[in-house]
């Protein structure tokens, strides 16, 4: 008998194992610290009472009944720590429950791990079983401990000191601060004036025609010696003066290789860093899809923060890419990817397509969302497999000297870029136009030997392949097409033009860069991140603002106040991945876990009941509004509800009167040509409705793009 812990899963495996083996699903966790009470026993080695959730109990009963007298029994749970974890307890609910009693003697209990559902992975998983890992085991059951002893100790603490309701714990509140911080950052930014001054110039027409592609445009970078700063209007309008009665010669010409490689194969982090910016899905969206593809076979295990690929899907993605798209798109050498963290799991795969010759509209009958993430993941495994781009970058430095009274030097510069060979384009990579579906490979490479030297011998030119390779998106440049020049040529001025910019302060964090930090800092681990965002979320601690951003609510800001002032060691980012670290050599067998949760248990508890008693209580902030409540005259105030926010009574207790906030645009809409509001959905998703519903029902996920004049028209 196998047991798994999803109906999916049951189904895909019984493909590949037959009548053989009997296969049942177990759905999930069927033990867990029990609800409302603290469930550690701190005096005994941190012992948790696991309980068995009433949801699970009937499940539990027919699974016990199921396994009844079986001699032979396979867990197949995930091949993670939590999947190791699922098992142990699996086996333990099996044990005690068990009315037929067989000797340890008679039985065979054994864990198979395969990070693909594939008939190979499989069958070669049950050639090769294992006894349960009670390392990572231990790991696992110290994690959840852990996160039980922060968030049962703080969270009441909370709720006595800043307001009900609320949570703490480990990762989540140390996530929290991080949103926090950036926000502080944001309102504390001072934004200083620059001007922007580019100019015009031109190939010297000798009398003779030329065409408007000859002319360019140059950024001033120097003035004199020194990097051009220009802070104001007048230094602006000086140096203007000064490049209109200017001479321009080119003083520099430098075209030099740089080779742009593609990006590794897909860790937990970021491929829903990549499916938050690209598809727009948030991480428990990826992760549910994930899973599915997993479970039916598509993809390998979604969970893991390796890079590392099996050398069978190596060789199978480069036969792909020979047979697709030509040798030519193939480096010498397989590429092989080393993860940054020192803590990742090296045993664990990289997400990549269990069978790369499976493009996504050859799937069968899966979901649209399946569709998409398929295709992401199967992009990024064959490009990473690809011979690099080499662009070819040309800088073109000009001076420009004054015919003024005062001879003054300005150097405007121009960098172009042009990628002349490799196959690391949007338009496969993902890093691009996501709607195109395999690489331009129609232009043969021969195309590209000769373009190399044509390139230094135009300076720069750009000449269009035909839709082959496009400019590297990611490259600081503004794209323009340049003539052939040549070093010590003097040029034609044409215009000078000077633009008043802001610095701009650093951006919200959207959940992608969020998840992107938690990683670089250490925080957490693949499992954790979409379930932590989602808890921000329903705790009421962030909010999603357009544009894909997220921002700390007034709850949220008081929260991490409180957090420093008296728990600045628990939220600090280097003690949380010092945490991880240590859960980890558990893992490894190199630590225990009693040890470890005593050296943390003892200080904190200290800690948590010295605040209980000292501590003030701290007062929330609320944005007051200029409208007044129609029951009792006070103002009203901006609250935060499980919809999102709306206005409720400065006057609370006493007065309970609420109303929705409705946050104007000034769009039409097209429909109605009513006012476009702002709206949130009940899972908080931002949405673009007409003010006039149900009269009139329009809406939009994404942002109108027409405005209202004060008459209330169009104004595009």
């Amino acid at each position: 008998m196998v047991i798994v812990e999803s109906p999916t899963k049951a189904r895909t495996l019984t493909q590949y194992l037959g009548k053989d083996y009997k296969i049942i699903a177990s759905m999930g966790h069927v033990r867990d610290l029990p609800r409302g009470e603290f469930g550690v026993d701190v005096e005994h080695d941190f012992a948790p009472k696991y309980v068995i959730p009433k949801t699970k109990i009937k499940m539990v009963n027919q699974l016990v009944r199921d396994t009844e007298g079986i001699k032979n029994l396979f867990l197949a749970t995930d091949p993670d720590r939590e999947g190791e974890a699922i098992a142990w307890n699996l086996l333990q609910i099996i044990d005690e429950k068990s009315k037929s009693k067989i000797p340890a003697s008679q039985r065979k209990v054994k864990r198979v791990v395969f990070h693909e559902i594939t008939k190979d992975a499989v069958l070669a998983a049950f050639d090769h079983p294992r006894d349960i890992d009670h390392d990572l085991v231990e790991a696992q059951q110290a994690r959840r401990v852990l996160d039980r002893l922060v968030g049962y100790k703080l969270s009441p603490l909370l709720w006595k000191k800043v307001k009900s309701k609320l949570s703490a714990g480990r990762v989540q509140s140390v996530a929290l601060r991080l949103v926090v911080e950036r926000e502080r950052e944001i309102e504390a930014f001072k934004s200083a004036e620059y001007w922007l001054i580019e100019v015009e110039v031109s190939k010297v027409s000798n009398g003779s025609n030329v065409s408007k592609v000859d002319n360019f445009t140059a950024a001033l970078s120097k003035i004199g010696a020194r990097k051009a700063e220009v802070k104001n209007q007048k230094q602006a309008d000086e140096i203007v003066a000064d490049l209109k009665t200017s001479t321009y010669k080119i003083i520099n010409i430098e075209t030099k290789d740089a080779k742009k490689y593609p990006n590794p194969p897909f860790t937990t982090s970021t491929l829903q860093q990549r499916a938050a910016n690209v598809l727009g899905f948030v991480p428990k969206r990826t992760m549910s899809v994930a899973q599915s593809l997993y479970e039916q076979g598509f993809i390998t295990y979604m969970r893991t923060d390796s890079v590392n690929l099996a050398p069978v899907a190596v060789v199978a993605t480069r036969k792909y890419i020979a047979s697709v798209y030509g040798k030519e798109y193939l480096p010498e050498k397989a590429r092989v990817y080393k993860v940054k963290s020192r803590l990742a799991q090296e045993a664990h795969e990289a997400i990549r397509p269990t069978n790369v010759s499976v493009t996504s509209d050859q799937l069968p009958a899966v979901s649209v969302d399946m569709k998409k993430l398929y295709d992401l993941i199967w992009k990024r495994m064959v490009v990473c497999q690809m011979e690099e781009a080499v662009v070819a970058e040309t800088t073109i430095d000009i001076m420009a000297t004054s015919r003024g009274p005062v001879i003054s030097q300005h150097t405007s510069s121009v960098t172009h870029s042009v990628v002349i060979n490799g196959p690391s384009d949007g338009s496969i990579s993902g890093e691009g136009n996501e709607t195109r579906r395999s690489l331009p490979h129609e232009q043969p490479r021969s195309a590209a030997d000769g373009f190399r030297e044509y390139l230094l011998r135009a300076n720069g030119q750009q000449v269009k392949f035909q839709g082959w390779y496009k400019v590297y998106e990611k490259l600081p440049i503004k794209e323009q097409v340049l003539p052939s020049l040549e070093n010590g040529e003097v040029l034609d001025f044409k215009n000078v033009n000077a633009s008043q910019k802001f610095t701009e302060p650093p951006s919200r964090y959207s959940e992608a860069t969020l998840i992107r930090d938690l990683e670089k800092n250490g925080i957490g681990r693949p499992s954790t991140y979409a379930p932590t965002i989602s808890t921000l979320y329903d705790r009421l601690y962030i909010e999603r603002m357009e544009g894909k951003k997220i921002a700390p609510t007034p709850v949220a800001k008081t929260t991490i106040e409180f957090l420093e002032k008296y728990f600045a060691n628990i939220i600090d980012y280097s003690f949380t991945a010092e945490m991880e670290d240590d859960l980890d050599q558990i893992a490894l067998g190199k630590l225990e876990m009693p040890p470890t949760m005593k050296k943390f248990w003892d200080p904190f508890e200290a800690q948590v009941e010295k605040v209980g008693e000292e501590a003030e209580k701290m007062k929330v902030d609320v944005e007051e509004t200029d409208e007044v409540c129609d029951k009792c005259g006070k103002p009203m105030v901006v609250r935060y509800g499980k919809f999102g926010k709306f206005l409720a009574c400065s006057g609370f207790p006493d007065c309970k009167n609420t109303k929705a906030l409705v946050e104007d645009t000034g769009l039409v809409c097209p429909q109605d040509k009513g006012v476009i509001v702002i709206k949130r959905t009940k899972k908080g998703r931002t949405f673009w409705g007409c003010a006039n519903y149900p009269k009139c029902t329009f809406a939009s996920w994404t942002k109108p793009e027409e405005k209202l004049t004060k008459e209330g028209e169009k104004n595009g």
